[in-house]
């Protein structure tokens, strides 16, 4: 059963995270949801991480050190 998700449910949604999260936390609430589904999809992938997706920062360029 396909689920019919229309603009107004998405605005809905949207409008009670909001006022649940607050907006200070709504960014990283939808960017910890995009990786824990990215993380999910590739385990059901068996896909292994490259070191580029892995969260570790990015080293400093000698000049710049």
């Amino acid at each position: 059963m396909p689920f019919n998700v229309g603009p107004m449910e998405l605005v809905i949604v949207l409008v009670i995270a909001l006022i649940v999260l607050g907006p200070k936390r709504l960014p990283d609430a939808g960017r910890s949801l995009g990786r824990g589904l990215r993380e999910f999809k590739d385990s059901v992938g068996g896909r292994e991480p490259g070191p580029a997706e892995l969260d570790a920062p990015a080293p400093v360029p000698a000049d710049r050190a």
